[in-house]
């Protein structure tokens, strides 16, 4: 395979930046500026272990399943709330003033990190415990009508009320998060996971169209994030020409809105999600992928990771830039989106067409 250094920076950075504090958890992101970490969140140390999996599944080095495997058990053995059958928001080690919340979305990538893990350990516990999540996911945030508060407050798990941005909504966007039903039932065969994950997907087909804009200017940019979430969350159904017609014209859409705003306000993530569901959407079997579209994506992804002197920055992704200013954010779902969309990327260029949607982090 061609040279992978930007694979190795990312890998590295996970490793040995300090991302990932000491009980295993993983920083919401390290704000350059400050020279800090923000506080653990349990749903970026779930896409962490994703991460790591995938690292491994790359490069058969076990520091990543190490890594990963400190990651879930700071999961499911300190940040998993047993009596609730919940994980917070966000893991702190002292006394907060701040509401305690659980985020559907966050729990169902907490999920599929501790699924992807348990596929290669044979960890009980890991399934054990995204098993009882994914349960309470359905029964705990359940609105009515397949849709799913977004939001509860802990301990009482009452609706946290709606507001505009949104991650303070239901919407398509929620249907990555059911993926981790799909996942639980391939390893369970329990049949309720598989028709809650039907009952999102139908839903979600049938609201995804007024999702964009959604809102003004460049608050847009981050509704393309999250739409890319839906486009992620259609992939296991991309066989079904409705939903390869979907994916296809969804994939556009991103693309025009970001040429528009890119210039004022770009992320860094969106160009990664971008060029992934354009090379899941040619393997398979859609249209071709627009080769000069993604070659400027995979630049931009490129030009966010930094070989930096200081450990904390070096092979980390930065969130992303308004204008020419960079913002300080190095951030773990960037470096993890923006590692795998190269490598796929450089797998296509290399002549391999067909990606299995299962391992997209």
């Amino acid at each position: 395979m061609p040279n992978t250094t930007f694979l190795d920076r990312a890998g590295a950075w996970f490793l040995e930046s300090g991302i990932q504090e000491p009980n295993g958890g993983v920083a919401r992101y390290y704000l350059a500026d400050e020279q800090e970490n923000r506080a653990i969140s349990t749903e970026i140390t779930g896409y962490t272990i994703s991460t790591l999996v995938y690292l491994h599944s790359r490069t058969h080095d076990k520091r990543y399943l190490n890594a990963a495997g400190r990651a879930a058990q700071f999961l499911t053995r300190s940040a998993w709330d047993s009596k609730l059958r919940t994980f917070p928001f966000e893991y702190s080690f002292g006394e907060t003033t701040a509401p305690a919340l659980t985020y559907f979305f966050d729990c169902g990538i907490i999920v599929r990190g501790l699924i992807s893990l348990f596929r290669v350990t044979g960890g009980s516990e890991f399934l054990e415990i995204a098993t009882a999540c994914g349960r309470s996911m359905a029964q705990d945030f359940a609105a009515g009508n397949s849709e799913f508060h977004p939001i509860l407050r802990l301990p009482e798990k009452d609706p946290l009320p709606r507001g505009p941005q949104w991650s303070r909504q239901p919407g398509c966007y929620q249907l990555k998060a059911a993926l981790a039903w799909r996942d639980l039932h391939q390893e369970t065969g329990e049949k309720d996971f598989l028709n809650w994950y039907e009952d999102l997907l139908a839903a979600s087909l049938r609201t995804h169209h007024s999702f964009l804009p959604g809102a003004e200017g460049d608050l847009v940019m981050d509704r393309l994030h999250a739409y890319c979430y839906f486009l992620e969350g259609i992939l296991p159904h991309i066989d079904r020409p409705e939903i390869a017609h979907t994916l296809a014209a969804g994939v556009s859409r991103v693309a025009s809105f970001l040429r528009e705003i890119g210039p004022r306000f770009e992320r860094s993530d969106v160009y990664a999600q971008l060029l992934r569901l354009r090379l899941l959407a040619e393997g398979a079997g859609g249209g071709p992928v627009d080769r000069l579209a993604a070659t400027s994506e995979a630049e931009k992804i490129a030009a966010f990771q930094f070989d930096h002197s200081d450990r904390r920055i070096r092979g980390g992704s930065f969130f992303g830039s308004r204008g020419a200013k960079l913002q300080p954010h190095v951030n773990p779902v960037s470096t993890a989106f923006g590692a795998q969309a190269l490598v796929m990327w450089r797998q296509y260029l290399a002549g391999e067409r067909e990606f299995s949607s299962t391992v997209l982090i």
